[in-house]
């Protein structure tokens, strides 16, 4: 009698994020939350709940004065659940209690982590499980010793166990009013916090294909670990070089440091840049070359099945080769002695034309509704938004509840992926035609 609804795995998805956000947001603007015992307002509850699940790292408030330890919990819970996934965690439940899980299940988990397919998905999972939890707790052991020589011990603890999950989850959430900068000196914190982002953001799956050929299980990397090892490496070191480059004589950021440290600090923000949003030097001091540059690093992002946003490294790469091959007139996009088919680049151009479209779009609305604010302030804003990183100008605390909201659906589809988005919106994936019309040119150029 009763037809079953049958509801797309990215919509579920989408669901997933939103209820936790809705339940986060609600709880963080509550008095039990601050430390004022008076609450938030509404919609900054969600911002900052919004920015935890989607691990970016924009606060309205700030965190180290604002909420009390619950709201600073909850806040690490929330990025615990946005960098693993809500549908990861919950799977990983069920795994642990009845040992088994459905097939619709398995499916939501393949398009959760990027798994390449439902085989042997529930030993992926726990891999994963255990991968996240063992870097996390090895972060919090390094970090201990900086933070005890600065705090009692069960602060300590809670501080490097804190910081830890952000790093990994590339959340960019710092106990400190001024994120990390305090510590521009620390060897410690310069090294192991961008470990952790490139381990958090390099991708599950890389992670395991590494650790199975470390171990001599498989003969051979796959095509997807060394496009996002080498576009990462690439990244990391073109933006440190031309951090290093760009602000070497601004006094506000590095210019007063000696050589060693200007180049720890630009590694360090080449690194934080991409996704995680911790800052060891003033985002607003920057120079305009260098802004535009965190622009373009912010974009690009991440790499795919990771805690990070973006376009993703992989994307990036594929439109690369591609336009590398078309360019030398080539019929196929080839790498590694390997064929890539011309579906996958035409799936990464329709990603960063919607990301594209999307952000353009976006920028106009808060470009009228901020009218006072500098144009590449907006943009730098929007595009950390949208890669989930976390920097910011200053400028979040300043903008208007509308300006907010456009924050927020940026932040969520950053995270989940503008493709996401679009096939739960579409529902659907492929459309396989019945019959083919006959093929034309047209002129381009």
């Amino acid at each position: 009698m009763f037809k079953r609804i049958k509801i797309s795995p990215y919509i579920l998805i989408l669901l997933s994020f939103f209820v936790i956000i809705l339940i986060g947001g609600t709880l963080l603007s509550l008095p039990i939350s601050t430390v004022n015992n008076e609450g938030t307002r509404w919609i900054d509850g969600i911002f900052t709940a919004t920015s935890a699940v989607c691990v970016t790292g924009l606060v309205v408030n700030d965190v180290s004065s604002v909420y009390n330890l619950f709201g600073k919990t909850l806040i690490l819970i929330l990025i615990q659940i946005g960098g693993l996934g809500v549908i990861t965690l919950s799977s990983l439940i069920i795994i642990l209690i009845s040992k088994k899980i459905s097939y619709g299940t398995k499916k939501l988990l393949q398009e959760d982590i990027n798994a390449e397919s439902t085989f042997n998905i529930q030993d992926f999972t726990k891999k994963v499980a255990i991968t996240v939890f063992g870097i996390e707790l090895l972060g919090a052991v390094f970090l201990f010793f900086e933070f005890i020589q600065k705090m009692p011990l069960k602060r300590a603890v809670y501080y490097s166990i804190f910081h830890a999950i952000s790093a990994f989850c590339n959340a960019g959430f710092a106990l400190y009013a001024d994120n990390l900068i305090s510590f521009q000196g620390s060897i410690i914190i310069n090294l192991v916090i961008p470990l952790l982002i490139i381990l958090g953001g390099i991708g599950f799956s890389v992670l395991l294909d590494v650790y199975r050929y470390a171990r001599k299980q498989v003969n051979i990397l796959s095509l997807t670990t060394k496009m996002a090892v080498t576009i990462s490496l690439i990244l990391i070191v073109l933006g440190t070089i031309l951090t290093f480059i760009f602000e070497y004589s601004n006094p506000e950021t590095i210019g007063n440091n000696s050589l060693i440290k200007k180049i720890v600090t630009s590694f360090f923000q080449s690194v934080t840049t991409r996704t995680a949003g911790f800052n060891t030097i003033p985002i607003v001091e920057l120079r305009g070359v260098t802004v535009l540059l965190y622009v373009f690093l912010m974009f690009i992002g991440a790499s795919p099945g990771s805690t990070g946003g973006g376009i993703k490294t992989t994307t990036f790469g594929v439109i690369l080769l591609g336009v590398i091959n078309t360019l030398r007139s080539t019929t196929d996009i080839e790498v590694e002695r390997r064929r890539i088919s011309w579906d996958i680049f035409n799936k990464a151009i329709a990603m960063v034309f919607i990301s594209l479209i999307y952000i353009s779009i976006v920028l106009l609305f808060l470009k009228e509704t901020e009218k006072d604010i500098p144009f590449i302030s907006l943009l730098f804003e929007l595009i950390s938004a949208f890669g989930t990183v976390g920097l910011s100008r200053d400028l979040t605390p300043l903008l208007k509840d509308f300006s907010k909201l456009l924050l927020i659906l940026t932040m969520f589809i950053g995270r989940v992926g503008p493709l996401t988005m679009t096939m739960a919106m579409t529902g659907r994936i492929i459309k396989k035609e019945k019959y083919r019309y006959p093929k034309d040119n047209i002129l381009i150029g």
